[in-house]
């Protein structure tokens, strides 16, 4: 009987992490690949990326409708509330014999919490990382405890999780799946990039995502002032490719706040919800700097040889390449190390997340398993050398 492992997935960014372990699953032998998607991904407001998934050819099994129009603190609230509801209906239909998460957005605790009243096994991709700065630090944390098999991207988040007392032989040190795309899906060429962006690049050209800093009382609002002045400041043959925030709170506010500063300064930025994994690798690839406070800039980047001016305190203590270089939130400070970065050399960077290989060594981690239920029944590991 064929194993059933349901992946779910409720953001671009997400997605495009997941994108190789779906392709794998889909085609190993004795697996029955379930898709549930949610978040985002079934909004018109983050792109509807659901049509990427489709295009890329996956069947959805189950659409978990969960955003609501707010994203205050209330309004996530309830979308959590709502993806609790709608994942427990899709276990209910779906019966899998394992779910496969990634990450630490509040629509995966909605989907850990649904999987451990309803006793499914959870396997977790990327539990053991650090970013202090926002509240998806606690998400993730939380994940780790109500997962059973964990999936990390290196040693230092293996230590962590082993840490939260889950038990060392479930714990497995895989990479970070995004970096398969390099090894795996050839990038578009600038003449192509052009011609499906439908604009041109620039002399100079800068890759721009900035986030929601969930823990600050203003969710950021001041800090993307600072980048956006320090943007301005840039030499007049600099294009700014922004791609927008994501849904976390306060999310909307920081959107409407760049559609208006890009609508004064048209050709000049370039402002897109969703430019899909490969047109934004590929951009990637063809900038001369990333810029902002997404995760992207610290796992992919390095593996193109592009530079990372991260700001601020949203990913503090996630674990960096020589070429991340760390800013304080102030238009001068973020303003030097554009000029820095564009100036650095990248060649021979060390990437701390893996050879591209992420994948296949989760699959097989998945298909490993001789009964995932028997992983139900948790205990805590005690590590000796600890107080």
């Amino acid at each position: 009987m064929a194993r059933r492992i349901c992946v779910v997935t409720g953001s671009r960014a997400e997605y495009g992490l997941l994108y190789w372990v779906l392709h794998d699953l889909r085609a190993a032998e004795g697996v029955e690949l379930q898709l549930v998607v949610t978040g985002m991904h079934l909004s018109p407001e983050f792109g509807l990326t659901v049509r990427e998934i489709e295009k890329d050819g996956f069947a959805i099994d189950e659409r978990v409708e969960m955003l609501v129009s707010s994203d205050t603190p209330g309004g996530i609230a309830q979308s959590m509330a709502l993806g609790l509801i709608g994942f427990s209906g899709a276990l209910q239909r779906l019966a899998p014999d394992i779910v496969l998460v990634l990450g630490d957005r509040f629509e995966m605790l909605a989907v850990a919490q649904a999987c451990l009243v309803h006793r499914v096994p959870l396997a977790h991709i990327a539990g053991g990382d650090t970013t202090e700065g926002a509240f998806d630090e606690s998400i993730r944390h939380a994940i780790t405890k109500m997962a059973h098999l964990h999936l990390v991207t290196h040693e230092s988040s293996a230590q962590r999780v082993r840490q939260l007392g889950e038990d060392p032989a479930h714990v497995h040190v895989v990479g970070s799946p995004g970096l398969d795309h390099l090894r795996r899906r050839p990038l578009l060429e600038r003449t192509a990039l052009e011609a499906s962006l439908g604009a041109p690049l620039g002399e100079r050209n800068l890759l721009v995502t900035f986030h929601p800093v969930t823990l600050d009382a203003d969710a950021g609002r001041a800090e993307f002032e600072e980048l956006l002045a320090a943007l301005d400041a840039q030499p007049a043959d600099t294009t700014i490719w922004f791609t927008h925030p994501n849904a976390d709170t306060g999310g909307r506010a920081l959107i409407a706040r760049l559609g208006a500063w890009a609508a004064e300064r048209p050709g000049r930025v370039q402002a897109h919800a969703s430019l899909g994994q490969q047109r934004y690798l590929s951009l990637m690839a063809q900038a001369d700097a990333v810029v902002g406070n997404s995760s992207s800039g610290l796992y992919e980047a390095p593996s193109l040889g592009v530079a990372t001016v991260n700001i601020g305190e949203r990913q503090r203590g996630r674990l960096a390449a020589a070429t991340v270089l760390h800013c304080e939130p102030r238009r001068e400070a973020i303003a030097a190390a554009i000029e820095r970065a564009v100036d650095l050399h990248c060649a021979g960077v060390v990437n701390p997340y893996g050879d591209g290989r992420s994948a296949p060594r989760i699959v097989d981690h998945l298909l490993a398993l001789p009964d995932p239920r028997a992983l139900l029944h948790k205990h805590f590991h005690r590590i000796e050398s600890l107080p």
